[in-house]
């Protein structure tokens, strides 16, 4: 996969502590005189990438990012206000009360520790497609969540990224009480093709959003091996 080396990290968001030589080199924490704890990447990593998680409004971008970020995650959210009535689908998640208006983000760390994957949470409504368009650049795939109360609300996501010839995975976050369709069903509903990967997801539980992010990476892998092949034909 073409993962970026270390020394060019995305966004160049948290570093390893340069100055603390060899001494802190193995530590991935160390308490500020002012008593905070600043966390940095492990000194294990060597390849980084920039993931993207995007959907409609209320589909669990947030939640995903929270339950396995290694990092305390970076929420950027609002009070839903009157201003939204209208606009706003609150259907689905009646309890909703903010949403997110710039992004999220999150690190996670896999392979042992050598890879770095820098998570970045895309606000649902459409209204906010040039900040997607600008958090996109330079991603090396996207996660797209999906509701199958409401399969249309992910195709802005998925029409942008086809637009920006970004690789993603679509995961169905499987709301309680939300319908359930065959795979080929929820294929054509989507407009997938047939290589994109479709798995299931609960955003809550940990170990089954890293299942989704595994099958995302795993398609990468892939779809970057088959990008190197076909251009040495």
């Amino acid at each position: 996969m073409d993962f970026a080396p270390s020394s060019d990290r995305a966004g160049r968001a948290d570093r390893t502590d340069e100055s603390a030589g060899a001494e802190g080199a193995h530590r991935s924490s160390r308490s500020e005189p002012s008593g905070r704890s600043v966390t940095y990447v492990p000194a294990t990593v060597t390849r980084s990438a920039k993931i993207v998680v995007a959907g409609g409004f209320g589909v669990g971008k947030t939640t995903l990012i929270g339950s396995v970020s290694e990092v305390r995650p970076l929420r950027m959210e609002e009070p839903i206000t009157q201003a939204s009535a209208g606009v706003d689908d609150l259907r689905g998640t009646p309890h909703k009360t903010t949403t997110t208006v710039a992004m999220d983000f999150g690190r996670i760390h896999m392979a042992g520790g050598r890879l770095a994957l820098y998570l970045f949470g895309l606000p649902g409504q459409s209204r906010f497609q040039p900040l997607w368009e600008d958090l996109a650049e330079g991603a090396l795939g996207c996660l797209v969540l999906a509701d199958t109360r409401d399969l249309d609300a992910s195709h802005d996501a998925l029409g942008l990224l086809d637009g920006a010839g970004i690789p993603y995975a679509v995961a169905i976050n499987t709301f309680p009480g939300a319908p359930g369709y065959p795979e080929a069903e929820l294929r054509e509903a989507l407009a997938l093709e047939p290589a994109t990967p479709l798995t299931y997801c609960d955003a809550r539980d940990r170990s089954s959003s890293l299942h989704a992010l595994i099958t995302l990476t795993e398609y990468l892998s892939a779809h970057r091996s088959a990008a190197l092949l076909e251009s040495r034909r």
